[in-house]
């Protein structure tokens, strides 16, 4: 069992403890917000109890028992094309976490036919988890293990450093760890997150992985209205998938499946289906066919993902670019699937991160991650 983790000072941006924080001092909830803004306009130089207007009791609390920013940044490095860009974090205990920062220019692609307005944009992979107990074979995190759960407050930090690098549009929940395995943590870092009052990102650009912790997805919906979800799905038959991901076995693909359209139903949103393409595994012609067979009729976009040998032992190798081409071709002439092939990018910083997203490429240029999580 991993130890439960104790952060002291807490993280300010750790919104369940300020609250409870302030709710034991008598302090209004309103005052939450103030903390926030102080801490983020003066990029975390600000001591929360300086914040403009709080009551000596707010001010108590804060200077006792938080601090502006618990982690830092101990590193920083930037792929040669500058599209990426991944942040080595220091947790407070000394436990190291990545977020990594990928840009695009949005008017490169299209959208609805048209050119897509905007130019460049930025999204934020981000850990829920230092290491990861799922354990999938092919995944760099899955070798680790599960080290600890992160504190809300620590998840959002990662979006306040990214912030110090350049403005953030998307915050994408792939990095190290299952999101869904520290729940609460993440509900509560996704609300932060969305808060006008703190960054004040639209639900709509916050997507959240899984693997497939079903009784999560099924409570999503109501605790996250308006976010997005991607499974992280990478077989089509029960069989196969529980070699590549351990967790099938206590979440077999036919409960899977009947989970994702409870939560679409009860979302009404589309749902990113993530695929690593591994050569000679899940690549043949049958495991398209399946795959197509399996997806058809649900309202998906599927991400190919070319696999990277870097980031786990040689266990397996990626997909040649005829394979890639010829699965993407059967899901979508064959079956009606909206698929893309996933460009890897920042492959000179080692940027892939377990579930690191980026954004499709291929004949059909998907822009960024919510046009491809999108209904």
């Amino acid at each position: 069992m991993v130890a439960q983790r104790c952060l002291r000072p807490a993280p300010v941006f750790d919104e369940p403890a300020l609250r409870r924080a302030f709710e034991a001092a008598g302090v209004k909830e309103v005052h939450l917000g103030a903390v926030w803004q102080h801490v983020i306009s003066s990029a975390g130089a600000g001591r929360p109890e300086d914040a403009p207007g709080l009551p000596g009791s707010a001010r108590e609390v804060l200077q006792r028992h938080f601090a502006a920013v618990t982690s830092s940044v101990q590193e920083v490095k930037t792929s040669a094309d500058g599209s990426t860009s991944k942040l080595l974090i220091r947790l407070q205990d000394g436990l190291q976490v990545e977020a990594v920062i990928m840009r695009y220019d949005a008017s490169a692609g299209r959208y609805a036919g048209g050119p897509r307005p905007g130019g460049p944009r930025a999204t934020l992979c981000v850990s829920s988890q230092v290491g990861c107990k799922m354990g999938c074979t092919f995944c760099a995190t899955g070798t680790m293990g599960l080290l600890g759960d992160l504190a809300a407050g620590e998840i959002v930090e990662q979006l306040f450093h990214a912030s110090q690098i350049c403005p953030i549009r998307n915050v994408v929940f792939m990095g190290m760890g299952e999101p869904l395995n520290n729940y609460s943590a993440v509900v509560a870092a996704v609300r932060t997150l969305t808060a006008p009052r703190a960054f004040g990102l639209s639900p709509s650009h916050v997507t959240v992985s899984t693997v497939g912790v079903i009784p999560r997805m099924l409570t999503l919906p109501a605790d996250l209205p308006g976010v997005r979800l991607a499974l992280s799905l990478h077989a089509p038959t029960q069989a196969l998938r529980a070699t590549l991901v351990p967790a099938a076995r206590a979440y077999p693909l036919d409960r899977l499946m009947a989970a994702l359209d409870a939560y679409q139903a009860a979302s009404g949103g589309g749902v990113l289906v993530e695929y690593v393409m591994l050569d000679g595994v899940n690549d043949r012609e049958e495991d398209a066919a399946a795959l197509g067979a399996l997806l058809r009729g649900r309202d998906v976009f599927v991400n190919l993902i070319p696999y990277n040998p870097a980031a786990a032992a040689d266990t397996y190798r990626p997909s040649s670019a005829l394979s890639l081409g010829y699965f993407q071709h059967v899901l979508r002439d064959g079956h009606g699937l909206h698929a893309t092939v996933r460009q890897e990018m920042g492959q000179d910083i080692a940027g892939a991160c377990g579930q690191l997203a980026a954004q499709a490429a291929g004949p059909q240029r998907t822009p960024d991650i919510e046009d491809i999580a999108s209904p």
